[in-house]
């Protein structure tokens, strides 16, 4: 198990297309399964596919997305999704935290990303960067 009070970081560049949606499920699966991370990997891989799914859908260009997965001192994981667009995701408040639930229309085919984001991780936001804009989960870590 990995011991908290040392930072670890993964960085994974993944292309600007529908490909790197379960290019990063598998990243993160094989990541955290291959150094025993207590967290529940079927919701870091959700989470993840949400997010990256969102970075290839609403913002344009060619340039990589990049995939930083944390292990945070609490012992729990954070999941950054990186991309060029300095635009905050909708649903999103001005400080970068998730605006309070709304129920999405139950005909419509999106919008309910950032729904589970919300209501499956532990924390959740996006922050402007250098070069656009990271949206970020984190999950706490299960119990033995």
């Amino acid at each position: 198990m990995p011991d908290p009070s040392h930072a670890a970081t993964w960085r994974f560049a993944l292309p600007h297309t529908t490909a790197a949606v379960p290019l990063a499920r598998a990243l993160i699966r094989n990541t955290l399964a291959d150094i025993g991370a207590p967290v529940d990997g079927d919701t870091a891989e959700l989470l993840t596919a949400e997010l990256v799914a969102n970075a290839v859908r609403h913002t344009s260009g060619d340039e990589p997305i990049e995939l930083v997965v944390e292990l945070v001192p609490t012992g729990g994981w954070q999941v950054e999704v990186h991309d060029q667009d300095p635009n905050p995701p909708g649903g999103l408040d001005s400080l970068g935290r998730p605006e309070e639930p709304k129920r999405p229309d139950g005909l419509a085919e999106g919008g309910r990303g950032l729904l589970l984001i919300r209501t499956l991780s532990a924390d959740a936001g996006y922050r402007p960067t250098p070069y656009g804009k990271a949206v970020w989960f984190v999950l706490p870590p299960t119990e033995g």
